[in-house]
């Protein structure tokens, strides 16, 4: 788990970033990156933030989920049709943003097994994913978890997105060619 607390930035980045490597060098199939979220929403917006950023870091991956193509509620079921027909049985490697406590935001994990999009906002779903990373944008009101996705600062988002792209970047390019 990674805090934005200066004091340990580099480092967790470093952790983060060794553990990311470990699990996508064991893996050998297919290496998509489905980057979860909607640009119509700040704090929903990190997935989508964090796929523009890779796809322009030209990693050797798939990358699923930008700002111009976004992977939301309304689509994602026909985009993973699109890459099970595409991919087979592919590795997906899922981000999404998250809502935690107070003293959580800007905490950065990555997790193995699949995620539930917008399981704070109570919407059903498929999981998805083999591993996931996610990142605490803000603070879960109970009573109205959509207003804290939509209260979330921006900074927040893009200091967030901004690292989770450094720990991709650090990675992608050490893992291995990726399969044709």
């Amino acid at each position: 788990m990674l805090s934005l607390q200066k004091y340990s930035k580099e480092s967790e980045i470093e952790k983060i970033s060794n553990k990311l490597k470990e699990v996508l060098s064991q893996t050998p199939k297919e290496i998509i990156f489905l980057c979860v979220g909607s640009d119509r929403s700040t704090g929903d917006s990190l997935g989508p933030l964090v796929g523009t950023m890779i796809k322009g870091k030209n990693i050797p991956f798939p990358v699923y989920g930008t700002l111009e193509e976004p992977v939301h509620a309304l689509n994602i079921k026909n985009v993973l049709k699109e890459i099970h027909k595409k991919y087979g049985e592919a590795f997906i490697f899922g981000i999404d943003a998250s809502l935690g406590d107070e003293g959580q935001i800007g905490y950065i994990f990555i997790r193995e097994g699949p995620f539930i999009p917008g399981n704070a906002v109570n919407k059903v779903l498929p999981s998805v994913g083999n591993y996931h990373m996610k990142a605490i944008v803000n603070y879960l009101d109970p009573f109205s978890p959509v207003q804290s996705l939509n209260s979330t600062r921006l900074y927040t988002v893009t200091i967030l997105a901004e690292i989770i792209t450094e720990i991709i970047t650090r990675v992608a390019f050490d893992v291995r060619e990726p399969i044709k």
